[in-house]
């Protein structure tokens, strides 16, 4: 039996040596060592054996098997390494890991602030939950004004809603300095518009303002027709529309000539070849009284622009709810 013994086990580590996969292991080790294996089959017969002989047999058989149990764990190991290698190159490229990109919002107003700051203007935000008195009264904006009814937007608890736009920041900046101020505030703003195309109840706004001393409308046109050159480009034409605004007086609307037709008239434009882009006007004396400014030393101008409608602009989107869808198929169009 010790013959057989030393005869199985250069047998089997003879096989070991000249296996080529993994599913060979698993074959060899069925055969020396399964249920009905070589080796197996020693071990039952030890039983047999004389009682003296036992000891002497049976350490010899477990030492054969632990050894060969050794061989195939090591060849199993040698094929495991070898198939990583076999599956990297390590003379490759590395492989760039998927790293996203600044939404298209996020970037439109990053531009935007970024045209303000290179003319002086500091960046500043506020709260998205304001009270009654900083979303509307100091803004002119009393309890029964009819134009309250568009601004009236989600209450959170009495007399606290959702900023139904960023000018309630201008307020708290008035508040806590004096001027010379100039400062833009981006941020979301809420209102209860049903979505659609061109709609949402939720948008982002870039409002600006600038308070000193014998501030003009000429100032406020200078400021925003270089704001509108530095974001469309230099053959974009701007004019003037007379509007009304509860915390500006005078005030009006900006339009810059159609993009898409160069002003000739097209479906964008409603054939009119000009597209609205913002409001503005000279702050009213009334919020100069609710922040306790001297209206009679200090003058000034606001304006207001909003962020999706000039990305739609620029990026010829057309449905201001795939900002919002998380499509990534819309998104990867932009990568920035």
């Amino acid at each position: 039996m010790i013959k057989e013994l030393k005869r199985l086990q250069k047998e089997a580590l003879t096989k070991l040596e000249n296996l080529k996969s993994p599913s060979e292991i698993e074959k060899i080790r069925l055969e020396y060592l399964g249920r009905k294996g070589k080796l197996t089959n020693i071990l039952k017969r030890l039983s047999y054996l004389p009682q003296e002989e036992r000891p002497k047999i049976g350490r010899l058989a477990n030492a054969i098997k632990d050894k060969f149990i050794d061989e195939l764990d090591q060849r199993l190991k040698e094929f495991k390494d070898t198939s990583v290698e076999e599956k990297i190159d390590i003379t490759l490229p590395g492989i760039p890991p998927n790293v996203g990109t600044k939404h298209l919002i996020t970037k439109t107003i990053e531009e935007i602030c970024e045209i303000f700051i290179s003319l002086g203007f500091n960046v500043v935000e506020g709260p998205e939950i304001e009270t009654e008195f900083y979303n509307f009264e100091a803004l002119n904006i009393p309890l029964e004004h009819p134009s309250r009814d568009a601004f009236d937007t989600f209450y959170i608890s009495k007399g606290k809603l959702l900023r139904s736009h960023t000018s309630p920041v201008q307020i708290r900046v008035m508040e806590k300095e004096k001027p010379p101020i100039a400062v833009v505030v981006p941020g979301k703003v809420y209102r209860p518009d049903a979505v659609d195309a061109t709609h949402s109840f939720m948008f982002h706004q870039v409002e600006g303002l600038v308070i000193d001393k014998e501030v003009t409308f000429s100032d406020l046109k200078g400021t925003l027709s270089l704001f509108v050159e530095r974001l469309f480009g230099k053959d974009i034409k701007v004019r003037f529309r007379p509007h009304f605004f509860p915390f500006t007086e005078p005030s009006a609307d900006l339009d810059i000539s159609c993009i898409i037709c160069k002003g000739k008239g097209c479906r964008v434009c409603s054939n009119t070849g000009w597209l609205e882009v913002l409001g503005s006007g000279m702050v009213d004396p009334e919020v100069f009284k609710a922040v306790k400014y001297d209206y009679n030393k200090f003058s000034g101008f606001a304006f207001g622009v909003g962020v999706e409608r000039i990305a739609m602009l620029k990026y010829g989107i057309d449905d201001i709810r795939l900002f919002f869808e998380n499509d990534l198929r819309f998104l990867k169009q932009f990568p920035i």
